[in-house]
């Protein structure tokens, strides 16, 4: 299945959910901006291995608001360590959803060690995650995202052709920062 198709179930589900969504940096969040654009989407324009880290204070932060994380195997590689803080907080809110594409997609495609057989399944269960999940077939996408843990969903190498987002990051915390208040701030 291709990447896009992935994300695109993802942000009908988080919509559905009414869940703030924080999305990887690179091509991950232009094919989310162009399948579905929402000020509770928090696209990511830097900062490498931190989207999951992002999504996770984010959920502790608000536990009675539902987080919903689109990362890459390239990045949770870059920061294991979150596996394992995901674990131990376990929050009933926050769900990271790994789209593994085997590569390093926003910067020329160069393998991961997902490609050479790192387990991100496995990593995630040996971190103490109790509800992880993997989707290889696109018949399985659109039940595959539990309310929380950990969604690792196997995808095809390449990128969507899409847009550059036309949000400065400025608008982009902006709205997001409006959209993740409390209703009595708004």
């Amino acid at each position: 299945m291709k990447r896009i198709e992935a994300i695109a179930l993802a942000a009908e589900a988080a919509e559905a959910q009414n869940a703030l969504l924080v999305c990887n940096i690179g091509y991950p969040s232009r094919e989310l901006f162009s399948v579905k654009d929402r000020p509770e989407n928090f696209y990511m324009l830097g900062s490498m291995g931190l989207a999951s880290s992002i999504g996770l204070g984010l959920a502790l932060a608000r536990p009675e608001r539902k987080v919903m994380v689109l990362d890459g195997d390239g990045s949770v590689l870059m920061n294991l360590g979150t596996l394992a803080t995901i674990a131990h907080h376990a929050p009933e809110n926050y769900l990271l959803v790994i789209l593994d594409n085997c590569c390093y997609g926003s910067t020329g495609s160069q393998p991961t060690c997902t490609h050479l057989g790192t387990d991100l399944f496995a990593l995630a269960k040996a971190a103490g995650v109790e509800n992880v999940k993997r989707v290889d077939k696109v018949e399985d996408l659109p039940g595959a995202f539990p309310d929380f843990g950990v969604v690792i969903i196997k995808v095809e190498p390449g990128n969507a052709d899409v847009p550059i987002i036309e949000l400065s990051p400025e608008k982009i915390i902006e709205r997001f920062r409006k959209s993740a208040r409390p209703a009595e701030i708004s």
